[in-house]
């Protein structure tokens, strides 16, 4: 097995007898040493987006003192969700090593078509209600805050 995915499946493991969370893990890794780590701790911390990946990736930033890891790989015990995949993708991450399938994770209860279907409705121009319901308001005022920003050239682009 290798070695960093071993480390993720560990961790994932641990889970199963600490309950803070699904059996997920996960580890960030640069240059063949590994930078962070992270299971799901959705239910210890009562975040919804405290997912392996997600912890990993923060755990990683908070080690380096950067949110840029585009020098690094990752490896999850799992697929990633769309939240993880849309963490994995801000964080400049390009190689995603992962163990279990998404239909793996959908036979022991953990269901993510849901959204990608309904990402997909929205590439369509229509999306289901009964999930979210997205209603633009205000964009007037708010707008003003991102024009004020594209005017200074001082700011990073996150």
């Amino acid at each position: 097995m290798n070695k960093y995915m071993e480390i993720a499946n560990d961790l994932a493991r641990d889970n199963l007898n600490t309950k803070v969370g699904g059996p997920f893990g996960a580890c960030v890794v640069r240059n063949g040493e590994i930078i962070g780590k992270g299971s799901n701790h959705v239910l210890s911390d009562n975040d919804p987006t405290a997912h392996a990946e997600v912890m990993a990736i923060r755990d990683a930033c908070k080690n380096i003192g950067s949110y840029d890891l585009s020098d690094c790989e990752i490896y999850t015990s799992c697929y990633p969700c769309p939240m993880c995949l849309s963490a994995i993708i801000w964080a400049n991450i390009k190689t995603v090593y992962y163990g279990n399938t998404k239909e793996d994770a959908e036979r022991i209860g953990f269901r993510d078509d849901f959204i990608y279907d309904f990402i997909n409705d929205l590439k369509n121009n229509g999306h289901d209600l009964n999930i979210l319901d997205l209603k633009s308001i205000d964009h007037e005022e708010t707008i003003k805050v991102f024009e004020e920003y594209q005017k200074d050239n001082t700011n990073e682009i996150y």
